[in-house]
């Protein structure tokens, strides 16, 4: 028995922490059926005095737009710009593997790693005047493009790439293969764990982003349901019911998508984390 109870106390602290983060959530989903009074008199109560539907009802259209347009608009600009993040930043990483020599590679490089401590609300401004220059501010595609970037996919393809040995790169150059032959026969097979894991990321990122997108929106239809969220607050005063009905819709789906994928996603960033 003493020999198992370290293990025992181990896994009883692991559970403890676990259910203290995990209660904010569960608070949040019992939240959306009980009234404003109730929450404030019984903070604590772990089921809903009833479970009123209300709160979903009211939320069903909001500033004149549809839910299920904020709905649309969130899984678009996120699975759009998860593509175009990942697709871009993947051979622009593989190219820097290939090619470190070549003019501006290296700046580009710490310029993308300089991205990942510089606080996103600075880069917004700068992006802004990009988007309103190029003519596509307020719409989908302008939006798109500032949600792909990615520096953290960038700096996981990197060291990925960093870790494939130049001798397999050699080799195949040897046996007469093209540049093209050997990323989509030798890179991309061995990359596969890593790329999924860099959609995974790039996913949970996009799926939260607010700012960007309320700031180069020019109207409601383009809004997600972060942003509906935060016009919802600002709409209607502090509806809490309404306000926690709308955070769970938003938030339970990133939550059960790590849940399920969260082994693959540790274990791809610790695979690109490594150099060989």
């Amino acid at each position: 028995m003493r020999r198992h109870l370290p293990g025992i106390l181990n896994h009883a602290l692991a559970l403890l922490i676990g259910v203290a983060f995990l209660y904010p959530f569960y608070w949040m989903a019992i939240g959306a059926f009980r009234s404003q009074e109730a929450v404030l008199s019984e903070p604590l109560r772990l089921l809903p005095e009833t479970f009123d539907l209300s709160a979903y009802r009211s939320i069903a259209r909001l500033g004149g737009v549809d839910l299920s347009t904020y709905i649309v608009n969130s899984l678009v600009f996120t699975i759009a710009a998860t593509a175009v993040g990942v697709i871009a930043t993947g051979l622009g990483a593989y190219a820097l593997y290939r090619q470190p020599r070549l003019p501006l590679f290296t700046s580009i490089r710490y310029g993308f790693m300089l991205t990942i401590m510089y606080p996103n609300m600075l880069l917004v401004i700068p992006l802004y005047f990009v988007v309103f220059k190029l003519g596509l501010l307020g719409s989908y595609l302008g939006i798109i493009l500032v949600l792909s970037l990615a520096p953290l996919v960038f700096f996981i393809f990197v060291q990925f790439f960093r870790s494939i040995p130049v001798e397999l790169m050699d080799a195949a150059r040897v046996d007469g293969a093209t540049e093209l032959q050997i990323l989509l026969r030798i890179v991309l097979p061995i990359a596969r764990p890593v790329i999924l894991t860099a959609i995974l990321i790039a996913f949970l990122l996009n799926w939260k982003q607010w700012f960007p997108i309320l700031v180069l929106s020019t109207r409601p239809d383009t809004y997600t349901l972060p942003v509906a969220l935060l016009a919802l607050n600002g709409e209607y005063g502090v509806s809490f019911q309404a306000t926690m009905a709308l955070a769970t819709l938003t938030t339970v789906p990133v939550i059960i998508l790590f849940l399920v994928t969260q082994r693959r996603v540790l274990g791809g960033f610790m695979t690109g984390a490594v150099k060989g």
